[in-house]
C-alpha cells in the first residue's frame, strides 16, 4: 500500500530498477492500472488486459501523448531558456580574450580571427534555433522540432572541435549545454512521439536467459563511458591549448609526445577531443530507451553499437600503435583503451538480441523498415524477473555488478591469455630493449592484439573469435627469430608465451547464459 502511495510499484522497478522513464511512463502507468484492475480476476483476465494495452487505439495514444507532454512541459521551456543562454553567451564572454593556441605548434585550418568569429556565430545561430524550435515544442505532437533541437545539441558538442575554439569558456559552455540539450530532447521526456507507435510487451528476448537491455547491463556501460569522457576531455584540453601540461604518472613526458605527435597532428581536429565527443554520446545513449529497447528501438541499439564496437576497435588500435608510430606510451591513452575494451563485449549481446528480433520479424513478414525505426511487436509475453533493481546498488553492489556483466564470462584460458598479452606488451622494457626497435614492436603490437581478442571473446556471443589468437600466438612465437635487434632471452620468452596463447585459445570455456537463435553460434 505504501508503494502505491509513493507512486512506485514492483512493476515500475522491473528491468533493473530505474522504472519506466520518459515516454514509457504513461504507458507503464496504464499497464499498472490494468494489472491492478484485473489481478482479482485471475491470470487469464490479466493476459487479456495486457493484450488490450498493446492494442491501444490512435485516439488513446494521442490522449496519452498530450498527458505526457503536460507532465514534461518544463523540458521544452528549458530548451527555450538554454537557447537564450547561448544567444547571450558571445556577449557575456569575450571569446577573443586570453586565447589559446593548439599545443605542439599545430597548424589548424582557420586563422585566430576566424576561429573566434565562427564560434560566436555558431553559438548565436544555435541559440536562435533552440529558442525557435523549443518554442514550437511547447505544442504537443511536434517531434521534428525536438529532433532539430537534439541535432543542435550534437552540433554544440562538436563546434569547439571543428573550429578549434580559442576560448576554454566557449568550449566548456558549448559542450555542457550541448549535452543538456540532448538530454532534454530525447532522454528525459523520451523519444519524441514514441507513444504513438511503441509496442508494449516482452522485456527478455525469446530464448534468452537474461535481458541485455536491462538497467544493470546499461549501468556499467554508462559508468565506463563517463570515465572515458573525463580522461579524453583532459587530453583534449591539452591539445586545444587550454592547459600547458599533460600529466603522466608512469611515462614522464611521453603523454605530451604522443598528443603532439605527427600521428595526432594528422587529424584535422583534436583526436582526444573527438574521443571525448564519442564518449559523451555513448554516455548519453546509455540512458536512452526502456529495458525493451533491443525490440522497441533497433536503430538506437545499432547506432550505439557502432559507437562502441567498430569505433572502439579503431580507438584501441590507435592507442596500441603509439609505440610503433611515436615510440612512446601514454598512460591516459592506455586508460581510455582499458575503458573502451570491456565495453565491446558488454555491448555485443544487446546488438545480437536486436539482430535476432529483426530476423524473427522478417520471418513473420513484418516491414523491416518500420521495425527498425519504430520497433516491432513482441513474439512472446514476459517480464524481466531476473535483473535486480538498480536502486539496490548502495546496499547490494555485488549483486548489481554481477548482473551488469551477464553475457560475459571469464574462462581461465582467456584470463591467462590476457595476462600473457599484457606481459608481452611490457616485456621489451623488462629486458631493456629499445622501444623503437622492431623486436619491441612485435611484442607491443602482438601482446596488445592478444589482449584485445581475449577480452572481446569473453563476451559469450563471440566466443568463437578466440581462435584469432592462434595465428597471433604463433606469429609472436616465430617472428622474433627473424629480427636481429632482439635478445635471446626475450625471444625465448616470446616463443613460450606465443605458443601458450595459441594453445589456450582452443578450449571454449564456460558458457553461462542462453542466447535464443544465437546459441548455435556460441562455439
Amino acid at each position: 500500500m505504501e508503494e502505491k502511495q509513493n507512486g512506485h510499484s514492483d512493476h515500475e522497478m522491473k528491468g533493473g530498477g530505474m522504472g519506466k522513464r520518459g515516454v514509457t511512463r504513461p504507458m507503464a502507468q496504464m499497464q499498472m492500472q490494468h494489472h491492478e484492475g484485473m489481478e482479482d480476476d485471475g491470470e487469464q483476465q490479466h493476459e487479456k488486459g495486457r493484450d488490450h494495452s498493446m492494442m491501444m487505439s490512435d485516439e488513446m495514444r494521442e490522449k496519452m501523448l498530450h498527458t505526457h507532454h503536460m507532465q514534461t512541459l518544463w523540458v521544452y521551456w528549458a530548451l527555450v531558456i538554454l537557447g537564450i543562454w547561448m544567444v547571450l553567451a558571445p556577449f557575456t564572454f569575450d571569446y577573443g580574450r586570453a586565447v589559446a593556441e593548439p599545443s605542439g605548434g599545430r597548424e589548424v585550418w582557420l586563422s585566430l580571427e576566424q576561429r573566434i568569429a565562427f564560434m560566436k556565430w555558431s553559438d548565436l545561430i544555435s541559440g536562435a534555433l533552440l529558442v525557435f524550435f523549443g518554442w514550437r515544442s511547447l505544442t504537443p505532437n511536434r517531434p521534428y522540432s525536438l529532433w532539430i533541437c537534439c541535432f543542435v545539441g550534437i552540433w554544440l558538442s562538436m563546434a569547439p572541435l571543428v573550429f578549434w575554439s580559442p576560448s576554454e569558456v566557449a568550449y566548456l559552455n558549448d559542450t555542457l549545454i550541448g549535452a543538456l540539450v540532448i538530454a532534454l530532447t530525447v532522454l528525459i521526456p523520451g523519444m519524441p512521439n514514441m507513444i504513438m507507435y511503441m509496442k508494449m510487451g516482452s522485456e527478455t528476448p525469446p530464448g534468452w536467459s537474461y535481458n541485455p537491455s536491462s538497467w544493470p547491463q546499461r549501468w556499467i556501460m554508462i559508468v565506463l563511458a563517463f570515465v572515458g569522457w573525463m580522461a579524453s576531455r583532459y587530453m583534449g584540453a591539452f591539445q586545444l591549448g587550454y592547459i600547458d601540461h599533460a600529466w603522466d604518472p608512469f611515462f614522464g613526458n611521453s603523454t605530451r609526445e604522443v598528443l603532439n605527435s605527427d600521428m595526432s597532428h594528422a587529424w584535422p581536429v583534436s583526436d582526444a577531443a573527438l574521443g571525448s565527443l564519442a564518449y559523451t554520446l555513448e554516455f548519453l545513449m546509455g540512458f536512452m530507451g526502456s529495458p525493451s529497447r533491443w525490440r522497441t528501438m533497433p536503430w538506437m541499439v545499432l547506432f550505439f553499437s557502432i559507437l562502441v564496437i567498430p569505433l572502439g576497435f579503431v580507438s584501441i588500435f590507435l592507442v596500441i600503435s603509439q609505440p610503433l608510430a611515436v615510440g612512446a606510451w601514454c598512460t591516459l591513452c592506455l586508460a581510455t583503451a582499458a575503458v573502451m575494451l570491456p565495453m565491446i563485449p558488454l555491448q555485443l549481446d544487446e546488438v545480437t538480441a536486436m539482430g535476432q528480433h529483426m530476423v524473427q520479424a522478417k520471418r513473420r513478414g513484418d516491414n523491416l523498415w518500420n521495425v527498425f525505426w519504430k520497433g516491432g511487436k513482441p513474439f512472446e509475453q514476459n517480464k524481466d524477473e531476473r535483473s535486480p533493481e538498480l536502486v539496490e546498488f548502495p546496499q547490494k553492489p555485488g549483486k548489481v555488478f554481477i548482473a551488469s556483466v551477464w553475457g560475459m564470462s571469464f574462462p581461465w584460458a582467456l584470463v591467462l591469455s590476457t595476462a600473457i598479452g599484457l606481459w608481452l606488451m611490457f616485456a621489451p622494457a623488462v629486458f631493456d630493449v629499445n622501444i623503437e626497435t622492431r623486436a619491441a614492436d612485435i611484442s607491443h603490437m602482438g601482446g596488445a592484439l592478444i589482449v584485445v581478442v581475449a577480452v572481446t571473446c569473453m563476451g559469450e556471443v563471440v566466443r568463437a573469435g578466440r581462435y584469432l589468437n592462434v595465428p597471433l600466438g604463433l606469429a609472436v612465437a616465430v617472428w622474433p627469430w627473424f629480427v636481429e635487434d632482439g635478445t635471446l632471452a626475450l625471444n625465448i620468452i616470446r616463443a613460450v608465451s606465443g605458443l601458450a596463447v595459441a594453445a589456450l585459445s582452443l578450449p571454449r570455456g564456460i558458457i553461462t547464459e542462453k542466447y535464443g537463435l544465437w546459441d548455435k553460434y556460441v562455439k
